[in-house]
């Protein structure tokens, strides 16, 4: 059973700040675009023309062009985290329970950022890093149009630049995410006349662009739920076909009685507990768009 003591949360009865050890970040956030999600889910509907444009003559017939239309049905995820603190929190004064709350918000805002990667990078549910079925292909890892290349042969820039060219017809790469080894390897790349070009990944350096194209380093990327391969880098359309969002407000409860995760009884143990849930949804509209880089461990 895992509760927060008074004592480690409040060791003099005044504290002026609190420190947040919960470290997080979204590379999805940071290179596709947000938009609103319904708690009934969005369908976006996908419209392409497979042709060019034709010159008619003078007096002929115009050709016959065609379309393909199709639709992405984006869901939302409940996620939830919740965890037990001893309930002398309820006798603090009230602005150092503001403060706590203030930091498990803070913190909760970063385990659903670090989330959101799991979820659309490997289908993962992110608390125990299995495959969540509530996800299902929707994700980059097991898209079936997306194109992967072991990271075992080449150099990260020659991979980089294979990746990009394996995109599909018309798409063009607006982001890259890439895991720390994958960018520390990255910057000791030499190229004649240019010397190391990615040395502002050095030591953990991440610049937010490589070559003019929007980039995020995050260990996100690198989680894999097999042992037998690593996850190093994901490129692609990022601002066009992938779309996330979340619905309506974030709420906090604070639960007092009963056994609501299943550790025992809160009055018994004098204890309280924290809940925070959130509804996710994000959708991949071409998998197409999209190319990941690998390394087989094998």
């Amino acid at each position: 059973m895992s509760s927060v003591a008074m004592g480690s949360l409040f060791p003099k009865e005044l504290i002026n700040d609190m420190f947040s050890k919960v470290v997080g970040k979204s590379s999805i956030a940071r290179l596709a675009n947000q938009i609103p999600i319904a708690f009934n889910g969005n369908e976006i509907m996908t419209f392409s023309l497979d042709k060019d444009i034709s010159i008619v003559a003078e007096g002929a017939a115009k050709p016959a062009g065609d379309a393909t239309v199709g639709s992405i049905t984006i869901t939302p995820l409940k996620v939830v985290y919740q965890a037990r603190i001893n309930d002398e929190f309820k006798n603090c004064a009230e602005d150092k329970q503001l403060d706590y709350l203030e930091q498990f918000a803070d913190g909760f805002a970063k385990k659903i950022a670090r989330g959101l990667d799991i979820m659309v990078f490997h289908g993962l549910n992110p608390a125990t890093a299995t495959t969540a079925t509530a996800i299902g292909t929707n994700c980059l890892d097991l898209h079936a149009d997306v194109s992967t290349a072991s990271s075992t042969a080449s150099t990260k820039e020659q991979l980089l630049s294979a990746a990009i060219g394996s995109l599909g017809d018309g798409y063009t790469c607006n982001g890259i995410a890439m895991s720390p080894a994958f960018a520390s390897a990255l910057a000791a790349t030499t190229v004649a006349d240019e010397g190391r070009p990615y040395k502002d990944f050095m030591w953990g350096g991440n610049p937010g662009t490589i070559r003019g194209i929007n980039c995020d380093v995050n260990p996100t990327v690198a989680v894999s739920a097999s042992t037998e391969t690593t996850n190093d880098a994901y490129v692609g359309d990022f601002q066009n076909c992938l779309k996330w969002g979340y619905a309506s407000n974030v709420p906090m409860e604070l639960i007092e009685y009963g056994d609501p995760d299943g550790q025992g009884d809160l009055k018994k143990l004098n204890q309280i507990l924290l809940r925070t849930e959130a509804y996710i949804g994000w959708g991949i509209l071409d998998g197409a768009a999209f190319g990941h880089i690998f390394t087989s461990n094998a």
